[in-house]
């Protein structure tokens, strides 16, 4: 793929022979700790063997011109004219990326890039993040921009706020841009915070299991999620002393949420309060070796995602609840924002062929079509690729 992505480039706007570099972005699946990122609290997101490529080539005018090898759409904008536009549709991930560079007061200059992937697009697992960060590692490198790589991600998840609008918490773009081999980030979200955490997953794979029901996050009720939790903490404030859900403890929540006049309301913090706790553990049983206390976390936060936060829906509770039927799967959830998506199962090494085909059959035979499964490593955070 990083070489058809550089011939593509010299195909669709002409072999000049000036420099084209490469870069590359990578997925992300969050192992535990869901819709927590955005009330402050604990997540534990690793990044994927995955992602997308991206080819850049400078221009001495302002044209900014966008090709992606997944989509039939080609894109060409100026840096002097960076608005949203829906008909843009995914070149609105880099377009926003220029637009908060510049709005930073970065010089910026036209250039070329083709970019391919294969995260699969609407599944929850950060494709839009991932465009995101490789094109501004692309352009820190490229323009000597000197962003050190926090402050980068932050830009990243500023562009889908205010330039795509999707209220989205840190996490993705976090997770994607500071990703490192073999090791899964234990991450305060609120404090940015972090930890590297070894994933000896002792014999277990990771495997992902794709609905394939399309969900987009600004259509869903991210954002209602995102309000109501807002709400039930204004109420828990007039005792507690906190600036998020995420700094309120079990004790306090059960001790104080009497506050809270709306049950519903209750149990979307409840949620909130009860996956932080569970992201501790889950870290915790990780560096002890304990890989089914780690499943066992990892079922109790889906169960809790269905339950109190209610963002699961059929096709995802199908998913988990066929995985849980095998002995040789330790844990099962669903991961990202829900409302479709995809799961995160850890499943014996040598049962994971027998996993893909019995889920697989049992799905279908439920919802009336197929999953996909990827059976993914743990891979590196955004960076260039060298010959």
């Amino acid at each position: 793929m990083p070489a058809k992505v550089i011939e593509q480039l010299k195909s669709i706007y002409g072999d000049k022979g000036e420099e084209i570099r490469l870069f590359y972005s990578p997925g992300r699946v969050n192992l535990i700790g869901e819709h927590t990122d955005y009330n402050g609290g604990y997540v534990f997101p690793c990044t994927l063997d995955f992602g997308t490529y991206m080819a850049i080539r400078m221009r001495n005018d302002d044209r900014v011109l966008l090709t992606s090898l997944n989509f039939d759409l080609k894109v060409e904008t100026s840096i002097n004219n960076l608005v949203y536009d829906k008909k843009d549709d995914w070149a609105n991930y880099p377009k926003g990326v220029l637009k908060v560079l510049q709005d930073e007061g970065h010089q910026l200059k036209g250039f070329e890039a083709v970019f391919e992937g294969n995260i699969p697009n609407g599944a929850g697992l950060s494709s839009s993040a991932s465009i995101e960060l490789v094109t501004a590692v692309a352009l820190n490198e490229v323009l000597n921009l000197n962003i050190d790589r926090i402050k980068l991600v932050k830009l990243c998840q500023k562009a889908e706020n205010t330039f795509v609008g999707v209220n989205c918490g840190i996490m993705d773009q976090f997770a994607v841009g500071m990703g490192k081999e073999d090791y899964a980030i234990f991450l305060k979200c609120d404090t940015l915070e972090y930890s590297y955490v070894p994933l000896n997953l002792s014999g277990y794979k990771i495997v992902i299991s794709n609905t394939n029901k399309r969900r987009g996050l600004q259509d869903s009720k991210y954002n209602e999620r995102r309000s109501q939790c807002e709400k039930a903490l204004s109420y828990l404030k007039k005792e507690l002393n906190v600036d998020n859900l995420g700094q309120v403890t079990a004790e306090e929540f059960e001790k104080y949420k009497y506050l809270i006049p709306d049950d519903v309301l209750v149990k979307r913090a409840r949620h909130v309060v009860t996956e932080d706790e569970r992201v501790l553990l889950a870290v915790n049983a990780l560096k002890n070796n304990d890989i089914k206390e780690f499943g066992k976390l990892m079922i109790e936060s889906h169960n809790s995602l269905r339950d109190d936060y209610e963002v699961t829906g059929k096709e995802l509770d199908t998913l988990v609840d066929e995985a849980l039927k095998l002995d040789f799967v330790i844990g099962s959830r669903m991961t990202g924002a829900g409302f479709g998506g995809c799961t995160v199962s850890l499943v014996k090494e040598e049962y994971v062929d027998d996993f893909v085909n019995i889920v697989s059959k049992g799905y279908e035979e439920k919802i009336g079509y197929a999953p996909s499964m990827y059976v993914t490593g743990v891979g590196d955070g955004a960076k260039e690729i060298k010959e």
